[in-house]
């Protein structure tokens, strides 16, 4: 028996088709909602300390700017509870700020999950809390640890800090190379601590590591730079102290401007000497 002619020529099998889950597609809309929530809580902060120094710190008018902080902190930890910049800025309100509803015990929280989950900036603020004197804790090599994971992340403010405990034989063996490497590389981040310190340790004649002697041979302007202070070590540390003096000053730091001021007469002395 022959099939009619259309079940032959049209019947095809139907394919359903649902939507396909796209976990990172999910992701990315959470963290792109919580950093728009950041946004706001961070702006609402930065307002804050626009004007703090010019109030009292519990000042009635900075309430509703605090209050919108931690109301965006939280909804972006709502959307994102994995996003570390959200724990975070939140820690900060709780432990530094008179916010409503603020709580010692619930920053301290936050800050050590979002130094434990990799963020650099709660791990050099652990750090920095860590190295204050506490009878019942054993702070010190707790605080070197979180500031070293910041370090590895190259987070200026830790760079600095860790080369002045280098510097000073503070808590670890004193290391004088590390000491360099540590302010070199916050002042290539634009940290004017650091810039100045490692411009006054290359004027007193501290020894630069053959690693950063390199790098900034690099960095000369070819063959006139180096006709200029061929022969000259001096002239070469003085130029790469000027450089550092150079960053501090760019950050505004007025101690920056007052040793490239010192240089500069020192420089008219030795030539009209």
């Amino acid at each position: 028996m022959l099939r009619p002619f259309f079940m032959k020529t049209y019947m095809k099998p139907i394919t359903l088709r649902f939507p396909q889950f796209n976990p990172w597609r999910e992701m990315h809309t959470r963290n792109k909602k919580a950093m728009e929530f950041i946004a706001k809580g961070w702006n609402a902060l930065k307002e804050v300390d626009r004007v703090i120094d010019y109030t009292e710190l519990n000042d009635r008018r900075l309430i509703p700017l605090l209050r919108t902080a931690k109301e965006n902190f939280e909804l972006a930890l709502e959307a994102d509870n994995s996003n570390t910049h959200a724990r975070y800025w939140l820690s900060k309100l709780h432990l530094k700020y008179h916010v409503p509803g603020a709580c010692k015990a619930i920053g301290a929280a936050l800050l050590v999950e979002a130094a434990d989950m990799g963020d650099p900036d709660a791990q050099y603020e652990l750090g920095c809390r860590l190295r204050v004197e506490n009878e019942y804790v054993q702070s010190d090599q707790q605080a070197f640890y979180y500031l070293e994971k910041a370090v590895d992340q190259l987070h200026p403010g830790a760079l600095y800090l860790l080369g002045a405990v280098y510097l000073t034989g503070d808590c670890v063996k004193k290391d004088i190379a590390s000491a360099l490497w540590c302010f070199h590389r916050a002042s290539e981040k634009g940290h004017a601590g650091a810039a100045i310190a490692y411009g006054s340790l290359l004027l007193r004649g501290v020894e630069v590591p053959e690693s950063l002697t390199k790098f900034n041979s690099k960095r000369l302007p070819s063959t006139k730079a180096v006709e200029k202070n061929a022969g000259s070590p001096v002239m070469d540390r003085v130029e790469m102290a000027r450089e550092q003096f150079q960053i501090a000053a760019k950050a505004e730091c007025d101690l920056g401007l007052k040793w490239l001021n010192r240089l500069e007469e020192e420089e008219k002395r030795l030539v009209n000497g």
